[in-house]
């Protein structure tokens, strides 16, 4: 198809057709009531667009008509929403006096060449009516049959440009205000900062399973002992368990089932941690100062995925070796320091998506973190406020 008919060969042209005859069949029920006052249908509006419920029914139709959906998805760039503002009101006063402008000017781009069509067909045959003016002053003849294609084509193209102009003006005039955009924006960051933390849950949780679950496995094969094999084959289904119940959770979210979502990890449970690295073949000196039952959900659950990813790193990165964790509460902050020494075929200085999820965690937190060598060992500090979280 050729490129200028491909707009004729588009629903969307129809649909823009439809939406610009409604108003056109309005007037012309007043005008069958009150022919002497054409103009009373356009003071009408300047009341009616003031309503903020009226630009949500004009945005709707435009979405429905003007702008229809694409792959499921409606157009963002016409609002389907109550007026929030007087410049709101005023755009759809705007809107509703040029969409009736323009549904008479496209009744009259489909009336005129109709009837052309037919004085282009009747003509020669005798029974022209006469309202073309230069058809009616023209005498007929059987080539006018020959011509009948072109006011069909300039009704089809008055068709999709008037079209394409009421999807143009649609945009401009129902688009989205400023405070609409504003709280999209929002919305859209805050899906963003959601999807981070998912993405964070899954990396700290699933990775701390497949690393303790590496270390165990490779520490039972080396050892060749029955019975710590067995230990470590109860390790690993302890913390895989875990692991799955952390998937299931997050899974439920992505779903938004409707579903109970499990409550997440806090640090009152940071014993499993501790238990799962010891179970590793790590020596973990661990020492819990505060009353760590009492620090604020927030804090308490970014806490422990912190200290579960320190602990990861160590055995990913130095495998079972000596690990000193100190966690307390000390007046308004919670403190926190793994430290594990650094091997020599490891390198000193260390980073990656866990050490950036810490740093991440913190800063969200208001508070922060900090990783690196410290006098032959690798040490990982945290400090997190607890006011204002409470």
């Amino acid at each position: 198809m050729p490129r200028f008919l491909r707009p004729l060969g588009r629903s969307v042209t129809y649909t823009r057709w439809l939406h610009m005859c409604i108003p056109s069949a309005v007037y012309g029920i007043w005008l069958f009531i009150a022919p002497e006052k054409p103009y009373v249908p356009f003071m009408a509006l300047l009341a009616i667009g003031l309503v903020p419920a009226v630009r949500l029914a004009e945005g709707v139709q435009a979405q429905l008509l003007v702008v229809p959906a694409e792959r499921g998805r409606h157009d963002v760039t016409v609002s389907a929403a109550s007026s929030a503002s007087w410049g709101d009101r005023w755009r759809t006063v705007v809107w509703l006096e040029i969409r009736l402008a323009l549904s008479l000017v496209a009744i009259s781009a489909a009336v005129w060449p109709s009837m052309a069509v037919y004085d282009l067909i009747a003509g020669p045959l005798g029974r022209a009516s006469d309202e073309i003016p230069v058809l009616r002053d023209a005498a007929p003849h059987w080539w006018w049959w020959l011509l009948v294609p072109i006011p069909v084509l300039t009704s089809l193209g008055c068709v999709a440009a008037l079209g394409a102009l009421d999807a143009v003006l649609a945009r401009k005039l129902l688009g989205p205000s400023r405070e609409e955009r504003l709280t999209a924006l929002e919305a859209r960051t805050e899906q963003l900062l959601e999807r981070n933390r998912i993405a964070r849950e899954i990396h700290d949780s699933i990775g701390h399973a497949l690393t303790v679950a590496v270390v165990q496995a490779g520490a039972a094969r080396a050892a060749g002992d029955p019975a710590f094999t067995e230990r470590a084959l109860a390790a690993i289904e302890e913390t895989g368990r875990a692991a799955l119940d952390d998937l299931e959770r997050v899974l439920l979210v992505l779903r938004e089932s409707g579903e109970q979502v499990g409550q997440r990890p806090t640090l009152a449970e940071a014993d499993r941690l501790l238990e799962s690295a010891r179970a590793s073949g790590a020596q973990v000196n661990a020492e819990l100062n505060g009353p760590l039952e009492l620090v604020p959900g927030p804090v308490s659950r970014e806490g422990y995925r912190i200290l579960q990813e320190a602990l990861t790193n160590v055995l990913r990165h130095s495998g079972p070796v000596p690990v000193r964790v100190r966690l307390a509460v000390l007046g308004e902050r919670l403190e926190l320091d793994v430290t594990n020494p650094l091997a020599d075929s490891i390198p000193e200085v260390r980073g990656g998506s866990g050490l950036r999820g810490i740093r991440e965690r913190a800063a969200l937190l208001g508070g922060e973190a900090r990783s690196g060598p410290d006098k032959g060992e690798w040490r990982v500090r945290v400090r997190l406020p607890l006011d204002g979280l409470r």
